[in-house]
């Protein structure tokens, strides 16, 4: 072959254990789920590895196609996924990614599968998606208890039993949120879909839902208007009587990620449901199901920064110009330590969250967690399209190919700070959590003031962020900057806490102090880019 085909400084394939991760270990450590760790070093080995990356790249060149008919012309309204899909499916339940915790009496279940979905969402993002929605559907769903004694067992259960048959004939169940409308989206009290009670103790569904995502989940919960107002209900896709319950598939979306998961359009033609909860308090029920997928947004979001960070490294570790190695060049250690940085604080704020989801008895705790978590999705959802961007160029031209998979990652980000409401949405939200429990601000505070005295330029910051909330003129239209400055002490309290000196004076410098520019890599001279480096190194 000729000279001019010979490969010379090309990166070797990343395969790597995904748990290797010092920001989790150490979040880890500060929860009650230490004994996860060998199961999670397990499951991040699996997430690095070949076989499973090329599952992911196979169910994401191979979509969902959507089979509304048979061939002999019946009525299926079906979702067929690449072979892989279920693959990618079955890893995941058999960890108990999905609802396992709320049945699981040992300390610290949440926490622990926060870090595993954290782990494995760097295999593939889109199937965790039902993955997510049945692990936050069980508490909405507890508010009828005699469903939830039929159905909860099902859905912690750890079999991934695909396939459409009556709910409590399968070995284990999967479920799905059904609730924006097209005229209506973030905004469901606008909802038309209607629902009649039928006399049986069912209610009949006429409506139509603008996003249902994994239209393939054995039940939906939904809201509908009932004659008590917007009401919350439970909808499996197959009836006790074996019968397929008339919710029809219109479409699946074409998407600009996410691709491996089908999103869809659908049609509840007479559908049967049952209430959950009270007639007219639908938002009240479900509110705590969109509590629990916020967490996971704000895990996934982190999970794909670590990836980006983690790929970015890597490249920049093996591919050498001008003389030497990329990581080795000043101006490139500062983009690289920048979003190791960015991502560490991203981890700790999303795992100190789902901590305080296993102190469901402590009132403070609740109360911090209710204001964190709006917080929290804002920001660390909104960085995550920014961290995608600038880890892609790290590659340069390679990382705008699809084989690098930074495509796909930089497709997936936007996706994160959507879903479960906006930025827009998630900042109003974190201002009514305040107005409505008072209670909230002060154990946030509680929360971020047990790092006074670590740096100064974080008490500073505090203090600014106490006076801009003491002014309540023109809030609302403050909302977004207020509530960065929130996720930003709440990242900064944490990291000054709990992280190696070198990755929390970066931050507060930067982030706080003012010695930082509008994009990433503009850490100041001084900075121990080689200590933080190191931290993604694998």
């Amino acid at each position: 072959m000729p000279a001019t085909h010979e490969v010379v400084n090309q990166v070797p394939p990343l395969e790597h254990d995904v748990a290797a991760d010092p920001a989790l270990a150490e979040a880890v450590g500060r929860t009650e789920a230490s004994w996860v760790v060998d199961e999670l070093r397990e499951l991040g080995r699996l997430a690095g590895s070949e076989q499973v990356q090329e599952w992911s790249r196979l169910v994401n060149e191979n979509e969902p196609v959507l089979r509304t008919h048979d061939r002999f012309g019946h009525r299926i309204d079906e979702v067929e996924f690449h072979p892989h899909w279920h693959d990618l499916m079955n890893v995941a339940v058999s960890h108990g990614l999905q609802a396992a915790p709320w049945r699981d009496e040992r300390p610290g279940a949440h926490a622990a599968r926060a870090a595993k979905f954290y782990v494995w969402s760097q295999s593939e993002a889109g199937h965790t998606c039902p993955i997510s929605m049945t692990y936050a559907a069980v508490p909405a769903l507890r508010a009828n208890p005699e469903l939830t004694e039929k159905y909860e067992p099902l859905l912690a259960s750890t079999e991934y039993d695909f396939g459409l048959r009556e709910p409590t004939a399968k070995r284990g169940l999967i479920a799905g949120m059904s609730m924006t409308e097209k005229q209506g989206g973030s905004d469901v009290r606008a909802n038309t879909t209607a629902a009649r009670p039928a006399g049986d103790g069912t209610y009949r569904l006429v409506g139509h839902k603008w996003f249902t995502s994994a239209p393939m989940s054995d039940m939906f919960l939904t809201l509908a208007q009932a004659p008590g107002g917007l009401s919350c209900f439970l909808l499996p896709r197959v009836l006790p009587d074996d019968s397929r319950n008339p919710i029809r598939l219109q479409r699946l979306k074409d998407k600009l990620g996410n691709r491996s998961n089908a999103s869809s359009e659908i049609e509840y033609d007479d559908a049967v449901g049952w209430l959950v909860g009270e007639e007219g308090r639908g938002v009240r029920t479900i509110i705590e199901m969109v509590n629990n997928t916020r967490l996971d947004c704000a895990l996934g979001s982190s999970s794909g920064m670590r990836l980006g960070t983690v790929r970015a490294v890597h490249h920049a570790t093996h591919r050498h110009a001008f003389g030497k190695a990329l990581v080795d060049q000043p101006l490139m250690a500062n983009v690289l330590a920048d979003l190791v940085i960015e991502a560490e604080a991203a981890v700790a704020a999303s795992m100190r969250l789902a901590a305080a989801g296993d102190r469901r008895d402590d009132e403070q705790e609740q109360a911090f967690r209710r204001l964190g978590l709006a917080v929290t999705k804002y920001w660390v959802c909104k960085r995550a399209p920014m961290h995608a961007a600038e880890a892609l160029e790290c590659f340069g031209g390679n990382g705008y190919v699809e084989e690098s998979g930074m495509p796909r990652l930089y497709r997936e980000a936007p996706l994160m700070s959507i879903w479960e409401g906006s930025g827009n949405v998630a900042a109003l939200d974190a201002l009514r959590a305040m107005g409505r429990q008072p209670e909230s601000v002060a154990a946030f505070f509680a929360e971020v003031e047990q790092a006074a005295g670590g740096d100064a330029r974080l008490d500073d910051a505090v203090d600014r962020l106490k006076k801009d909330l003491s002014d309540v003129d023109d809030l609302e239209f403050r909302a977004r900057r207020v509530v960065e400055s929130m996720a930003l002490v709440l990242q900064g309290s944490l990291l000054v806490r709990h992280a190696p000196r070198a990755v929390a004076d970066a931050f507060c410098g930067t982030r706080f102090g003012g010695d930082w520019g509008w994009a990433f890599g503009t850490l100041p001279a001084g900075t121990d880019t080689s200590a933080i480096i190191a931290r993604a190194r694998v």
